[in-house]
């Protein structure tokens, strides 16, 4: 699967529809036939948009390694598995379901943004009010990133 990159503005029609922008259409090509699935993040106020081959390998690679018998590894299973199923209609929109646009407050206008094998999406509002806040993202990337570099060479 291709690494997704960009950030896209869309408009959310009254029905809860989007039109899916063409260049991540163009970067999905081999997989937007089989569908996605959409989820509500537990991280973060927004949704994911797996494809759905991405969705089952997350699914068989971490969440069918927890214990089925733990209560709170079936808390995340049930969590972490559901999903709803969505595809490209006709006019390449996605039908984003009632509850998750209550669930996330996704209004009239949307922002996608690429997470190297997902797209997430969120209500305009609520990601410009999350990147206000006063994060240094030099120290942040230094740190985290020059970890990664330390790990690689051990």
């Amino acid at each position: 699967m291709a690494i997704l990159v960009g950030k896209e503005f869309c408009k959310v029609d009254p029905a809860g529809r989007f039109k899916f922008p063409a260049v991540l259409k163009k970067a999905l090509s081999g997989v937007a036939g089989a569908g996605f699935v959409l989820k509500e993040s537990i991280f973060d106020p927004c949704l994911e948009l797996f494809p759905r081959a991405e969705f089952e390998r997350e699914i068989e690679t971490k969440v069918a390694k927890l214990n089925h018998y733990n209560p709170q590894d079936r808390l995340l299973i049930r969590k972490l598995s559901e999903g709803n199923p969505v595809e490209l209609d006709s006019n390449d929109r996605i039908l984003i379901p009632a509850e998750l646009k209550k669930a996330k407050h996704i209004d009239k206008e949307i922002v996608l943004i690429s997470k190297i094998n997902i797209i997430e999406i969120w209500d305009v509002a609520t990601y410009e009010e999350m990147n206000a806040m006063e994060v240094d993202f030099a120290r942040m990337a230094a740190e985290r990133l020059g970890q990664i570099d330390s790990e690689d060479k051990l």
